[in-house]
């Protein structure tokens, strides 16, 4: 859909109002009373088959009296005269139709095929369809409302603003009020409700390009078009425009179905996330979140560099921030008399230098001390961000304070991202120095934890966004690297015949079918030796007595093989088994778990962290896209719960980190290569001391079925 489609819903020239009423509270009465209000200046024509004016204005009976080539029409009707509407709309060659009723794809199968049938008639057409279901639209810039909502003109006067794209109308509303709250401006906010035929990307792809809108904040509950989401956001990372989403609801469906550790893991929210926030989306989980870093990245010049200064006047509140910088992310660069001669300069000598800085009461017998201080840390190449806490009691207090935080402030030309936010909120602060705040770029927050907790959002994204540099992304191919496994469970022996020529190393086996089989193959191995059951029904073996281990001679392995039968039997009487894979046994190690999942929609993540039979329950994982660098795997691993085991803990050696690191990389660059693998599981994973590698115990894929 090209921008000139978008803009005939966006800023048209014309608009037909197909419901239009007289009587208040309806929608089509709202409607016009909003094109009104905001001083709308392109052509209205109105339908209602029983009215001939409305309000003084010439009514037309029915759609088929439109002048051709109308660029937006207004469904202010029910459900069952939409899709007639939507036909005549076509004849008469109209750009765009917004649709306000629901009942379609939500309300059963007539609903749905009835979307559908929307759906063919704009494509074929070349229409663009807003909704059905959702609350329309509304233009700041040109002064354009599409809502049933009553809205107020709200002109940017040559701000930017910030554009609001939700498939919620009820929440793009209520995203709207809180930033007009702040005195933020909007550009433009579209709710796509059902998205029959046009989805959140394409008015991303136009906002992108839309030259009054600054910053994006998304409310979204499914992406339609993921990949293109995907790119879009690199686009706007490599524009400069920031794209801010809040996603409702984390789907289970991939616990409910999965059949390896790495699916139940993986889930749908979780793989969306980190593919988003790996192209610079900032994700956040709350509307209060959204907010504050919307008006964040909108009135700051944002995060050039990762560490943060913060201010303070307590020491008992110093303690807080550091427990909430560390719970939320945010790194506190160490500071002190060696490290900071200009901040020592800056304040008595009573004063200690720290990060957080209690400036104790100082401030109320000298003010000037906010703005020496402020300076110091601003002018500090460590810093790209500062957080200003301020007790501020009542509005002799604010007085004293205020002033010298905001000579600070004018002083700086440039420099780093600062927000200032009350320790006491509801302390009565003179509405003026919230004015003086943002006229000088400077958001308020009336608590600290907003602040800290927004900050880290977007240090996050600034670290991590376009971390895949586009000459390292690994794109899908259509052959893959060994020949076609068959669809379906790939139990462990095939999984690790096919996984081992790649590079990941397992145990040396052998697949045998017979205990005489067996008997032989572990003379030759080498005593101890397990042996696993073998079978795609039985994707967790342990749980049903298919894994014997540390068997140490002939004898044992004879009573162990008809252990595992009778254990099998017990549990799984009607199980077929493939047959049994007997292996050398490894030397013990710190278990990980290290899969992949590739997703039809957003492609292939790979999960790694703390495994064996309790990753489900420990849940102490990550998840890497194929591209990142060793370095940067590296680094993910370090913020695992765990982490502390991986690099030697309490005396024990540090592990073979570059060894994980590569083996995580291999998986990923497997599931590019062959995109019919749904999923790969290796766990346990045995990660030994720095030099001696890893060691893939147990394999499982999935492999999706040939695609019609």
């Amino acid at each position: 859909m090209n921008g000139k489609t978008i803009e005939r819903l966006l800023r048209p020239r014309s608009v037909a109002i197909v419901g239009a009423s007289a009587t208040p509270g309806a929608l089509g009465a709202s409607v016009l009373g909003n094109l009104q209000r905001m001083g709308y200046r392109g052509d209205v024509h109105l339908i209602n088959p029983n009215r001939t004016e409305i309000n003084g204005r010439p009514c037309l009976k029915g759609i088929e009296d439109l002048p051709p080539g109308v660029d937006a029409a207004v469904l202010a009707i029910p459900r069952a005269g939409v899709l007639e509407a939507i036909t005549a709309l076509a004849r008469r060659s109209a750009g765009a139709a917004v649709i306000f009723s629901a009942g379609f794809a939500e309300g059963g199968d007539a609903g749905r095929a009835e979307q559908r049938e929307i759906a063919r008639i704009a494509a074929e057409h070349g229409m663009l369809i807003e909704g059905p279901n959702c609350l329309g639209l509304v233009n700041h810039v040109d002064g354009v409302a599409l809502t049933f909502v009553e809205t107020a003109a709200m002109p940017l006067h040559g701000r930017p603003g910030i554009g609001i794209v939700s498939q919620s109308g009820a929440m793009a509303c209520v995203l709207g009020t809180m930033l007009a709250s702040r005195d933020l401006p909007v550009s433009y906010s579209v709710s796509t409700g059902n998205e029959a035929a046009s989805g959140v990307e394409e008015f991303i792809e136009y906002l992108l390009t839309e030259s009054h809108t600054a910053v994006i904040g998304l409310i979204v509950e499914q992406f339609r078009r993921p990949r293109h989401l995907l790119w879009l956001a690199r686009r706007a990372l490599e524009m400069g425009k920031r794209l801010v989403l809040l996603h409702p609801g984390r789907s289970n469906a991939a616990r409910e179905s999965a059949a390896t550790h790495t699916g139940a893991l993986a889930g749908d929210y979780a793989l969306m996330r980190a593919k988003v926030e790996a192209e610079g989306v900032v994700t956040v989980e709350s509307l209060e979140e959204l907010g504050d870093v919307l008006e964040i990245a909108l009135r700051t010049p944002g995060i050039r560099r990762a560490g943060t200064a913060v201010m303070t006047e307590s020491g008992a509140f110093k303690a807080l921030t550091l427990d909430l910088c560390e719970q939320a992310g945010l790194a506190l660069p160490r500071l002190d008399d060696a490290n900071s001669p200009a901040l020592r300069a800056a304040m008595p000598p009573f004063v200690a230098v720290s990060n957080p800085l209690d400036l104790t009461a100082q401030g109320l017998v000298d003010p000037d001390i906010y703005r020496r201080t402020l300076l110091a840390l601003a002018h500090d190449e460590r810093f790209g961000a500062i957080v200003v806490d301020i007790i501020q009691t009542d509005a002799a207090t604010c007085e004293r304070k205020f002033p010298a935080v905001l000579a600070g402030l004018r002083e700086l030309k440039s420099g780093p991202l600062i927000v200032c936010a009350g320790v006491d909120e509801g302390a009565p602060i003179p509405v003026r120095y919230i004015e003086e705040l943002r006229a000088l770029g400077v958001p308020y927050f009336p608590s600290p934890d907003r602040a800290v907790r927004a900050i880290a959002r977007l240090a996050a994204a600034a670290s991590a966004g376009g971390r895949l540099e586009p000459a390292k992304r690994i794109a899908h191919t259509s052959s893959p690297l060994r020949p076609a496994l068959p669809p379906g469970v790939i139990p462990e022996y095939r999984a690790k015949a096919y996984l081992g020529p790649l590079g990941i190393a397992v145990p040396a086996g052998s697949f045998v079918r017979t205990l005489e089989e067996a008997v032989q193959a572990a003379e030759s191995l080498g005593y101890p030796v397990a042996l696993k059951a073998q079978s795609a029904s039985l994707s967790h073996k342990s749980d049903a007595g298919g894994v014997v281990l540390g068997l140490k001679d002939r004898e044992a392995v004879t009573s162990g093989w008809r252990k595992l039968h009778a254990d099998l039997a017990r549990h799984l009487p009607d199980l077929t088994l493939d047959g049994v894979l007997i292996e050398k046994m490894a030397r013990p190690g710190l278990e990980l778990i290290i899969g992949g999942r590739n997703d039809r929609e957003w492609g292939a993540v790979v999960l790694a962290g703390i495994g064996g039979v309790q990753a489900e329950l420990l849940g102490d994982v990550r998840l890497l896209l194929p591209g990142q660098s060793r370095e940067s795997i590296i680094t993910a691993l370090s913020r695992l719960k765990c982490g502390a085991l991986l690099e030697g803990y309490r005396g024990s050696p540090a592990l073979d980190l570059p060894a994980v690191a590569e083996l995580i990389d291999r998986v990923g660059r497997t599931l590019c290569n062959d995109p019919s693998i749904r999923e790969i599981d290796l766990n346990p994973v045995i990660a030994y001391p720095a030099g001696q590698g890893v060691l893939a115990l147990d394999a499982l894929m999935v492999v999706e079925p040939p695609q019609p």
